[in-house]
């Protein structure tokens, strides 16, 4: 009996009505499973999320999701095993199902290690440094980020049904969004059972994600201006999705990931023989040819020097020759099949199109062999090389899409010329250039990079640790203008803020401190009583503040720094030089002499809570100090971060150095990391 995938809704696992659509193994045709979403609550999903799921995220600071994150990324790699068996059916071969899996999964880890690292141990994300507003600084403006109150809403795509939906999730969850999934029907049912490992594993609170296999029904119909649409696909159903009356009328934040024509273009330094046109063969044929070439990064436009033309078809052709097609379970295989029968049929279209405006150099046939299938049976397809003469005159190349091995060589005559015809993709999610002159580098960068969303410039001094052309990082914004979607995804915390509202705060330094958990200047500054430095994590407190003792700096002193660091910079050690020097009138002490006596000032010297100073953030230096001049600092607590289960927490210190006139000299933050009462109690 084939599997009828479930739908996990309201943290329950519950079947549609009906029998559902069948899905078919891509390498045999044979029934993998059935699908429906026939008579489900979708009101409900929506209302279970917001009221259950955005209530408990909520509730966990950025660290503590960052730590559910990567608890659920290590729960997934010990039970992958099952879901690289399941990833054959789809057509993926090993390779493919790395990328799918253990891809998704790594995402996963860098959110972890983006929200513990780049984001605070708070609920509140603070987007920018304070704005002064007022002459007096009793009425400043601080943009802080908070998560929205609804859903996200992710309609992903059939091509990596785990990550597709990783690469959204993270992000979110780390937000403290909850999500409802929504894969592409033809490959849901690996999907599924990645999702149901998921809940099995108990790390997400109730309420976090939510799976709907089939159609959304009339779920669109209840969303509103707090809820998130992530949306991978086709931009036809990108744009009818857009046009809903609720998103428009709600204002509903929309990102898309849709049709991309991707490019990549040869240097015309790079001519057979040079190390840049091997890893331009390696790196087309692998784009071609990964997943069955249906990556939405794939590259679809060889855009090569016109005089190399012939001998660039001849290395590809025989590139391609040695791929080997068939069942993706094989080792043997190096190309599995297409997702389904009915997207091999989608794909012979778009090649028969094409070839009205390109020659077919290589492939386009069905009579090719496979190794431990039935090409009939399975969703094969041979990889298809086209060529056309006039590129800058042939729409079809550059609007086109053959969503699998299919890539099309578009000849230039000159750089303008191959920018124009990349440009002439009108927007793509990744674009890249093979050369080894950066100057060349820079001028096509500087003409295309606009339309692109990611570009990378590989040759022989990056190619061995390159991640290539279509590799998507979560450290990188994943998206792209235009034809593309003009959305954004991933990009570290720039993917985070996507579910979150950025607000204007507007109020007295001491009402933002309050908000935001960091203090302002301008905020109460309060003597502790006792040295700042011999309080534990829990006992300081925002706005606790150390003014020191003054210190005179002497001539000899910056003679003595001088020569004791080795720094004989004229400004320190040339009276006349100095002078000369439209910014001093004399030798002036050297800036980290500044910082120096500035530590020597406001340190405790003996064993205490602080246990290490880790460094100084956003150092500035006001204006030169003369030998005769007075230092003073003040020292003020100016945000706290626990850092979980380790026994301490990192301080950071507002830094303040004035001279005898009150005036700042140097303004900087120092870091610290303090012990909390538990580890402090332990080693006195």
């Amino acid at each position: 009996m084939t599997n009828k995938l479930g739908n996990l809704v309201q943290d329950r696992w519950i079947e549609g009505d009906g029998d559902g659509t069948t899905l078919a193994s891509a390498v045999n045709g044979e029934p993998v499973a059935t699908i429906t979403s026939q008579g489900l609550d979708f009101a409900g999903i929506l209302a279970h999320a917001r009221e259950v799921g955005g209530s408990n995220l909520r509730k966990m600071t950025f660290h503590e999701r960052g730590d559910m994150l990567k608890s659920l990324a290590k729960y997934l790699m010990e039970h992958k095993k099952e879901l690289y068996a399941v990833s054959t059916e789809t057509g993926a071969t090993r390779g493919d199902s790395w990328v799918d899996i253990d891809g998704g999964i790594s995402t996963l880890f860098v959110f972890s290690s983006k929200g513990r690292r780049e984001m605070p141990n708070d609920h509140v994300y603070l987007d920018g440094p304070p704005e002064a507003l007022s002459r007096n600084g009793t009425f400043v403006g601080q943009h802080i980020c908070t998560p929205k109150l609804g859903a996200a809403v992710h309609i992903n795509a059939f091509n990596f049904p785990c990550w597709g939906m990783l690469e959204k999730l993270g992000p979110a969850l780390l937000a403290g969004v909850p999500a409802i999934v929504k894969p592409a029907s033809s490959t849901a049912y690996l999907t599924e059972l990645m999702v149901r490992r998921i809940n099995a594993s108990g790390i997400l609170p109730e309420g976090a994600l939510q799976l709907i296999c089939g159609g959304v029904g009339d779920l669109f119909d209840h969303l509103n201006c707090q809820d998130t649409i992530a949306f991978t696909g086709s931009k036809n159903t990108a744009e009818f999705l857009q046009q809903h009356p609720r998103v428009i009328g709600e204002s509903v934040a929309f990102t898309a990931e849709t049709d991309s024509l991707n490019s990549s273009i040869l240097g015309p330094d790079a001519l057979p023989g040079t190390p840049e046109f091997d890893l331009y063969i390696g790196e087309v044929t692998r784009e071609m040819t990964a997943k069955a070439g249906q990556k939405c990064t794939a590259i679809r436009r060889i855009i090569a020097p016109a005089t190399i033309a012939g001998e660039l078809t001849a290395a590809l052709a025989d590139a391609l020759g040695k791929i080997r097609i068939g069942n993706p379970a094989s080792k043997d295989v190096d190309m599995g099949a297409l997702a389904s029968q009915g997207q091999r049929d989608e794909v012979r279209d778009r090649v028969a199109e094409l070839s009205h405006q390109a020659s077919i150099v290589y492939g386009g046939t069905d009579d090719f062999d496979v190794i431990d299938a039935d090409a009939q049976k399975g969703a094969f397809f041979m990889p298809t090389l086209l060529h056309c003469e006039t590129p800058l005159t042939s729409s079809a190349v550059h609007s086109v899409e053959a969503f699998g091995p299919v890539s099309t060589i578009l000849p230039y005559h000159s750089l303008d010329e191959a920018i124009e015809l990349s440009r002439l993709g009108e927007g793509s999610l990744a674009g890249s250039i093979i050369t080894n002159d950066n100057a060349v580098a820079r001028e096509l960068v500087l003409g295309t990079a606009a339309y692109h969303g990611r570009m990378v410039v590989i040759n022989r001094h990056c190619a061995g640790e390159s991640t290539g052309h279509g590799s998507p990082l979560p450290h990188l914004v994943h998206g792209g203008p235009g034809r593309a979607g003009g959305g954004e995804e991933m990009g570290g915390v720039r993917g985070v803020k996507h579910y979150m509202q950025r607000t204007a705060i507007q109020g007295s330094p001491q009402t933002l401190t309050a908000i935001g958990s960091r203090w302002v200047k301008g905020a109460d500054q309060n003597d502790p009583g006792v040295h700042p430095f011999r309080k534990t994590f829990e006992q300081l407190e925002l706005g606790d503040t150390l003014n020191t003792e003054p210190r005179e700096v002497t001539l000899e002193d910056i003679q003595h720094f001088a020569e004791f660091t080795g720094d004989r910079f004229y400004a320190h050690t040339d009276e006349e030089a100095a002078a000369k020097n439209p910014f001093f009138e004399g030798r002036v002490a050297h800036g980290y002499l500044i910082v120096s006596f500035a530590a020597g000032l406001f340190v405790d010297p003996d064993f205490g809570p602080v246990l290490a100073n880790y460094g100084v953030d956003d150092l500035r230096f006001a204006q030169p100090v003369n030998y005769g001049d007075t230092l003073k600092v003040r020292l003020t607590c100016k945000q706290k971060t626990l850092r979980a289960d380790t026994g301490y927490g990192e301080v950071r210190w507002d830094t303040e150095v004035t001279n005898q006139d009150d005036e700042v000299v140097a303004q900087y933050d120092v870091l610290t990391m303090v012990a909390t009462d538990e580890h402090w109690a332990s080693v006195q």
